[in-house]
């Protein structure tokens, strides 16, 4: 069944991990995709998400270089969407963590992690929503993390920058839901990614198995489980759900 036949997506942090499952599962549901990330190659190695859509699906895709920091790279992302015939979903993914305890935290490190994983979600959203508010339609998935619902040890700057993501997003749906965009978050706890297994240290042994017993379904997940939430919202499945917080973890925030 393909739920999104006819649509254009644009994500970011596209090339790699829950960005990328996203892209290719997109693509797989009948949208034409734009690849938005700082670099084209995937960071664990193998076949651009790009050149992947064009091969395995029916569906089209392009990459386009973006800084989600900088409010012209995202609105250049948005634009390159035109060529499929302009924008109709936005999933503003990309994301960066620091693990630093707090005492030791920089104004650099700060702005770095609030730049990327707050600013980059806020003007993504509006360079989307300028051109949907337009159309009169559209659908904005914001990614979160379920520390933006609950705090965690070392990781001050991207609960800060989470947590700020799952209010924008509330704010969001709010104000533009008036004008026929609907605008959702996605909390994804421990997924199997590159930031998790080597952002955040996770290299295997004893540090997997004790993340994996805080689970009730006792695994880590994966992009994939991410990217089937994210084709749910995005799809007519889900025409009446806005200003949702979607969370994909397992049932671990129910244990907290």
């Amino acid at each position: 069944m393909s739920l999104l036949t006819d649509s254009t997506a644009v994500v970011t942090g596209g090339a790699s991990g829950n960005g990328r499952a996203i892209a290719l599962a997109f693509a797989e549901h009948g949208a034409d995709v734009v690849i938005a990330d700082l670099q084209r190659e995937p960071r664990t190695g193998g076949e651009p998400t790009d050149e992947r859509v064009r091969t395995e699906t029916d569906t089209r895709a392009t990459f386009v270089e973006c800084d989600v920091s900088a409010s012209e790279d995202l609105r250049a992302a948005v634009a390159a969407a035109d060529v499929f015939g302009g924008i109709d979903i936005m999933v503003n993914n990309a994301g960066i963590i620091r693990e630093t305890p707090f005492l030791e935290i920089t104004e650099a490190e700060f702005e770095q992690v609030l730049n990327v994983n707050l600013k980059g979600v806020f003007f993504g959203a509006q360079a989307a929503a300028e051109v949907m508010v337009e159309e009169g339609e559209g659908c904005i998935i914001n990614l979160s993390s379920v520390a933006g619902i609950h705090g965690a040890t070392n990781n001050a700057t991207y609960c800060a920058s989470k947590g700020g993501v799952r209010l924008l997003t509330y704010s969001l749906a709010a104000e533009l839901g008036p004008e026929g965009v609907r605008v959702n978050a996605i909390h994804p706890g421990y997924i199997e990614t590159a930031m998790l297994t080597e952002d955040v240290a996770l290299a295997g042994g004893d540090a997997r198995e004790a993340l994996e017993e805080r689970v009730p379904q006792g695994r880590l997940g994966r992009p994939e489980d991410v990217a089937g939430a994210a084709v749910y919202l995005a799809s007519d499945l889900a025409d009446y759900i806005n200003g949702e917080s979607l969370v994909v973890d397992g049932g671990n925030v129910s244990t907290v």
